[in-house]
């Protein structure tokens, strides 16, 4: 599935070695019929009927697919030994999921936990969902690398803007600040609504860049108002296999 992550999990009796099982992990936007409803990326799978795809692929498992952050919130979750936890990845994008009781929040017949398109900036960058100053907006790699790039005043790569934090370039702990200060309001946000035991940050740009869980946990502290103690912050620990373990677990539990 180009872009999802898919995996099977169990070989029943009679099923000719086929899955008994699938869980999907699909960074679209699916509608509770299993239908793509959007996907900015890959506009091309828009009106797909994902189930249906499915079912033709895996006639005799029982199929099944959720957000590949709502997934990785999942696994992390499943790591950590937290009933309740919030998960953000930042990379390309932000996505995340958020776990209650053990379950995905707010479950795929609802739709996915979109953290990354919260605004924390009315009037901020444009996001690829066509409103202004979304987390994603703001706080993804390719956001950083832009701001950073404006501030420095020529194109800085990841591994520049790397070296420009361990070096304490100005610019790169501006352009990271920022980054994290948005990442920390939306996190405090979800805090004042549900309530996490634990909030995970993941992603292969949060794990890239040094310090980088530290800035939003401490700005996540300096959010914290009088008789709501903040979330404690630390770093996801599965890397990029978290959506592919939350796709695993979501196959055993159908």
């Amino acid at each position: 599935m180009g872009g999802g992550t898919g995996t099977g999990t169990g070989t029943g009796a009679g099923t000719g070695g086929g899955f008994r099982a699938v869980g999907v992990a699909m960074p679209a936007t699916v509608d509770p019929a299993g239908r793509v409803l959007t996907w900015p990326s890959r506009p091309e799978w828009t009106g797909l009927d994902l189930a249906a795809a499915l079912r033709g692929l895996f006639p005799e498992a029982a199929v099944g697919w959720a957000d590949d952050g709502d997934l990785g919130a999942l696994a992390e979750a499943e790591a950590a030994g937290c009933d309740r936890l919030l998960y953000l990845g930042v990379g390309t994008g932000v996505g995340g999921g958020f776990v209650a009781d053990g379950a995905i929040c707010p479950g795929t017949a609802l739709g996915s936990f979109e953290i990354g398109h919260v605004v924390v900036e009315r009037d901020g960058a444009p996001c690829v969902c066509g409103r202004r100053g979304c987390v994603q907006a703001v706080a993804s790699g390719p956001a950083t690398l832009r701001r950073a790039s404006r501030l420095r005043g020529t194109d800085v790569t990841f591994e520049a803007l790397r070296t420009g934090v361990v070096q304490g370039a100005p610019w790169a702990l501006a352009a990271l600040d920022e980054a994290g200060a948005a990442l920390a309001a939306a996190v405090a946000g979800v805090h004042e609504l549900l309530h996490p035991r634990l909030t995970l940050i993941g992603g292969g740009f949060a794990e890239g860049m040094p310090g980088f869980v530290d800035r939003v946990a401490r700005e996540v502290s300096r959010l914290a108002r009088d008789g709501g103690p903040a979330t404690p912050v630390r770093p996801a620990v599965l890397g990029g296999l978290s959506s592919l373990r939350g796709a695993c677990a979501l196959a055993r539990s159908l």
